[in-house]
Order: C-alpha cells, then sequence, then structure tokens
C-alpha cells in the first residue's frame, strides 16, 4: 500500500477504536488516510498504523493494542488505569489532535491533561472492565445508556439483525464521527468556558488578601463554575493550610446586583462544607435574616448552610466575616 492507510479490527466495534480512529485523522501524518477493518495478519501488516488489534504496542512501528498479556502502559505514573486504544493514540498524538481543533494555544498542557482525566480515562476503563466503584459494593442505579460508550455500542447490529461487513464498516464511520464530534465540542468548551474561568479563579486568589484578612475569602468578579479551579489552585499554590472557606460572587455579570456567598466543599461534587454558614441563620430570609445576623440586606441562608444571598457585595462580605469568626 503506497498511501497511508489505518487498520483496526473487523466486526464488532467499541468506543475506544472508534475514537482513536477520528484522533489519527486528525493528525498531518495520517489526515488523508484511508481506513481498512480486518483481522488479516498479512493485510494489518501493510497498514501504516494498526489500532486495538495485532497484540503489539509499539509507537515506533505505529502499533497500538492493548490486549496483548503483559501490556500495563497507563497515560503516567499519576494514573493508574491501564489504556485502551483511545489512551494510547491519546498519549502519543493528544496535543496535535488538540491544537489541530483549538489552533495553538499556551494552555496546551493544560487541555492534554484535563481531557485525559475527564473524558479520554473514563473510555480506556469502560474498554478495560475496570470498574469506578469497588466490587463489594452495589451501585445505587444503573449507568445511564446515554454515555458516548454506549451510544458507540448501539451502533453495533443488533443480535438479530443481519448487516454485510461494508454496512458494518460504515456504522463504524458513523461511531467514530460521533466520538469526534463529543470530543470536539468537549476540548472547545475547555477553551471558550473552562479556562476563562479558570482565570477569574487565578484572579480571585492573587486579591485574597484584599478580601478578608485571614486570606480565605475570595471574591469572583462575575459567577462561574469555580470549585474544581480553586481546590486544583491551592494544591498547586500550597495553600492546604488555610484553605479558602467561602467564595463572594454577583448575581449577574454588572456586579451591580445581588451577591451569593458560598461555602467551599470538602471536594468538588459534594455539599460537605470545609466550613458552614452559621446554624443560627440556617432557614431564615430577608429580614428576619438580617435582624437574625445584625447585617442589613441579607436574602436568605439556605438550610443546609452551603450558600447564602446579600442585597449588596459589602452584605456579603460581612456574612463571611461573621461566619469565619463565629
Amino acid at each position: 500500500m503506497s498511501a497511508s492507510v489505518i487498520g483496526t479490527h473487523s466486526g464488532h466495534f467499541h468506543c475506544d477504536e472508534a475514537l482513536a480512529v477520528w484522533m489519527l485523522k486528525q493528525t498531518a501524518t495520517f489526515n488523508q488516510a484511508s481506513l481498512i477493518r480486518t483481522r488479516d495478519p498479512a493485510k494489518l501488516a501493510e497498514c501504516t498504523v494498526v489500532v486495538d488489534v495485532g497484540g503489539v504496542y509499539d509507537p515506533a512501528q505505529h502499533r497500538y493494542d492493548h490486549h496483548q498479556r503483559g501490556f500495563s502502559e497507563t497515560f503516567d505514573d499519576q494514573h493508574k488505569t491501564k489504556l485502551s486504544t483511545a489512551g494510547l493514540v491519546f498519549k502519543h498524538f493528544g496535543r496535535e489532535v488538540i491544537t489541530s481543533i483549538v489552533g495553538e494555544t499556551k494552555h496546551l498542557e493544560t487541555i492534554y491533561q484535563k481531557t485525559y482525566n475527564d473524558f479520554i480515562e473514563a473510555l480506556d476503563a469502560h474498554d478495560n472492565g475496570i470498574s469506578a466503584y469497588p466490587g463489594n459494593l452495589t451501585p445505587l442505579f444503573k449507568e445511564s445508556p446515554t454515555s458516548l460508550a454506549s451510544r458507540v455500542g448501539h451502533k453495533n447490529p443488533s443480535w438479530n439483525e443481519t448487516l454485510t461487513d461494508s454496512q458494518v464498516d460504515a456504522r463504524f464511520v458513523e461511531a467514530s464521527d460521533l466520538t469526534g464530534s463529543e470530543l470536539t465540542q468537549y476540548i472547545q468548551s475547555l477553551v471558550s468556558s473552562w479556562l476563562p474561568a479558570r482565570t477569574l479563579v487565578v484572579e480571585a486568589l492573587e486579591r485574597r488578601q484584599e478580601v478578608h484578612g485571614s486570606g480565605q475569602v475570595i471574591a469572583l468578579e462575575r459567577s462561574c463554575p469555580w470549585k474544581e479551579h480553586l481546590m486544583d489552585l491551592e494544591k498547586e499554590q500550597g495553600l492546604v493550610d488555610t484553605p479558602i472557606l467561602y467564595v463572594l460572587y454577583p448575581e449577574s455579570p454588572s456586579g451591580d446586583c445581588n451577591w451569593r456567598i458560598q461555602c467551599v466543599p470538602t471536594r468538588p461534587e459534594g455539599f460537605e462544607n470545609r466550613k458552614s454558614l452559621p446554624e443560627a441563620w440556617r432557614g431564615f430570609r430577608d429580614q428576619e435574616l438580617s435582624q437574625i445576623s445584625k447585617i442589613d440586606g441579607c436574602i436568605f441562608v439556605h438550610a443546609g448552610g452551603f450558600i447564602g444571598g446579600n442585597k449588596s457585595r459589602h452584605g456579603a462580605y460581612e456574612m463571611a466575616r461573621l461566619a469565619i469568626e463565629a
């Protein structure tokens, strides 16, 4: 074969090789490559790059399989999840794939790591049969059939459906395009939304001493997703001994509006707080809350003690000040 050819196995397909093929086609080396799906060793030997079949992992020869005995490659020494073909291709070509989607960016390494952690690793785990929870625990609910891996799986012929090889290959191309569309949207959202939010949190951390002398309150100039960024930045900046307890932010972009005070949780997805708002405030609203707290302009404090509101930035600050002292 004179032109570049991407080879993968025929028959039933999975999300990992569908995405791996799509990613390869975003690279300068393989963007014009044709695709062949086969299990014939002679045909695979003629391919320029082979993924998810062949029993060989050798980047120098562009062989990216993970099924062979003894394979234990992970993304790096900070990860424990064994790679599937998606992770293998992303590990070697991910930076180029990201650049092909969003162009040159000074945040390339951050996007590369974030994309693996939040998008690719789950596909690696799913394909390698690694559960997200210990085996001795019974899940409280079933995994949604709308996950990316499930939607790719649905592209395969059902047990009582008969398709020709060329029809199954066409289904694979559909699945590959689906995974690529999802990855593209995810990476674009990192650049358009996730990174700008991180910038706001960085700026707020730099100004934390201006907000409260303890350095444990930050004020965002705009409401944005902040929890994950804050916890990552605290680790990066060594703030674990004086963690942020409260985050203040306006309800609208103008800042000339009601303000919120929100407790920092112990983990991004939970409601257990590092320090909740005072119990005496919880569940009260408006003037009654202002009388109890002795702070003008109070709007509410949630009964769970994790969030409250005030009509002004100063009022939200006063709520944080007294909550720290409580």
